[in-house]
């Protein structure tokens, strides 16, 4: 698993990317009341909003730790958004890519920034 500066996380294996936000993040947006997620089959690069999360302080746009294919969202989030505050790194998990590069990877930090 590595992490952005902006603090989402993936976790890559047979060149797909499973990706969510880090603990720091759903602890600063607070309680999570909705997740927009990102349709399937939409192309994404690295950096770019991928998702929206809803909380009842803010909204927050969701980046793509690298660049894909969107090939599967957790619809999970649709009738139980809370999965992102309680389980942000494993079943709070909000999108899966077919990755493009996957030398983007060697960019992405070791530890959460």
């Amino acid at each position: 698993m590595k992490f952005t500066e902006t603090h989402e996380w993936i976790d890559v294996k047979d060149g797909v990317g499973t990706v969510g936000v880090t603990h720091y993040a759903q602890k600063e947006l607070g309680d999570i009341v909705y997740v927009e997620l990102p349709k399937i089959g939409s192309l994404v690069k690295k950096g770019q909003a991928a998702a929206v999360l809803e909380s009842t302080k803010a909204a927050a746009d969701v980046y793509s730790p690298m660049s894909g294919k969107i090939i599967e969202v957790n619809q999970n989030l649709n009738t139980n958004p809370e999965l992102v505050n309680s389980s942000p790194e494993k079943d709070g998990w909000i999108f899966k890519l077919s990755l493009t590069d996957v030398n983007e990877f060697d960019s992405l930090h070791d530890k959460e920034t």
